[in-house]
């Protein structure tokens, strides 16, 4: 790949995050699982430091295209807000676990054993402001014919999903978090997707079952990991994760800021002494969804009972 190609796609990105009120803090160029060429640049916004996100794109990527540059903006412009969060690399799980996303190797490579699939590595690390390292590594996957129905291989395109994919196979306890251990697989599969519908589904929830989410994510994300500070309500990530809007979600959120739970400000809600108090009772979830995603044994088989 030229230079000139390379200079193309940093000024496209450039001038891309700029419109999305995004900072370009660095470019570096790496390779991606196969060796092809790839920039990845880190992301920052103006007047907040000591955060950022990484963003990495094939070199030979060209996002300006009709059918690509509004996914493009419309991630951007989700990723400036999200860097507003004390800790924009942390999500929950339905179930109560946070859980912060790195080391993800963009863009999906085609498996190397042979079989009809796109594949991208990465990690996922229990935060809950204790020092266990407790983490799974991942490796999530998707057909050749799921990819049809993706824009591109790419981060930006792919990022929302592959997240919620992986939130969804810890909900349902299919991916253990350990101190050391092999890669474990994500499949992301078509039943993830409504062709009628044209978009993902990952987990069907009523009002009762996001207002918990809603709490659960503003006591981990800004009480306990985030000093009290605010955290993104109205993420897009979240609403496909539960199946709503996120209109929906903000007027939640509203409801509790009444009760005194959060306090709201704008799209972003922060914990209050009230949501604090109830600290024994998320940390009985967590201990509950992180017992679930473990391998549970017949006990009376290990100690030889078992009829055989």
């Amino acid at each position: 790949m030229t230079v000139q190609s390379k200079s193309a796609l940093v000024g496209s990105l450039e001038t891309a995050a700029t419109k999305a009120e995004l900072t370009l803090l660095s470019t570096t160029s790496g390779t991606d699982f196969n060796g092809e060429p790839t920039v990845a640049f880190q992301l920052g916004i103006p007047g907040v430091e000591g955060r950022s996100l990484q963003l990495e794109l094939s070199e030979a990527f060209e996002f300006s295209k009709p059918n690509l540059l509004p996914e493009m903006t419309s991630h951007l412009a989700a990723e400036a807000k999200r860097l507003h969060n004390p800790r924009p690399e942390c999500y929950v799980t339905l179930a109560g676990l946070p859980i912060a996303f790195g080391r993800f190797q963009w863009p999906f490579h085609r498996s190397s054993s042979g079989a009809d699939t796109y594949i991208v590595h990465g990690e996922i690390h229990l935060a809950d402001g204790g020092a266990h390292n407790l983490h799974a590594k991942v490796a999530a996957s998707v057909t050749v014919t799921f990819a049809e129905i993706v824009p591109a291989m790419e981060q930006p395109y792919a990022e929302t999903f592959v997240y919620n994919a992986i939130r969804k196979t810890v909900d349902l306890g299919q991916l253990e978090f350990v101190k050391s251990g092999n890669r474990q697989p994500v499949p992301v599969t078509t039943r993830y997707y409504s062709r009628w519908q044209k978009k993902f589904l990952f987990t069907e929830t009523n009002d009762a079952e996001r207002l918990a989410y809603l709490l659960r994510k503003v006591y981990w994300l800004s009480g306990v990991l985030g000093e009290g500070k605010p955290v993104w309500i109205a993420d897009p990530r979240d609403a496909q994760y539960l199946n709503t809007t996120e209109a929906d979600l903000l007027r939640m959120a509203g409801d509790e800021a009444g009760a005194g739970l959060v306090a709201l400000d704008g799209e972003y809600a922060a914990a209050t002494p009230a949501l604090m108090a109830r600290a024994a009772e998320y940390q009985a979830a967590l201990e509950a969804a992180l017992n679930f995603t473990k391998p549970q044994f017949n006990e009376s088989m290990r100690s030889g009972h078992a009829n055989m």
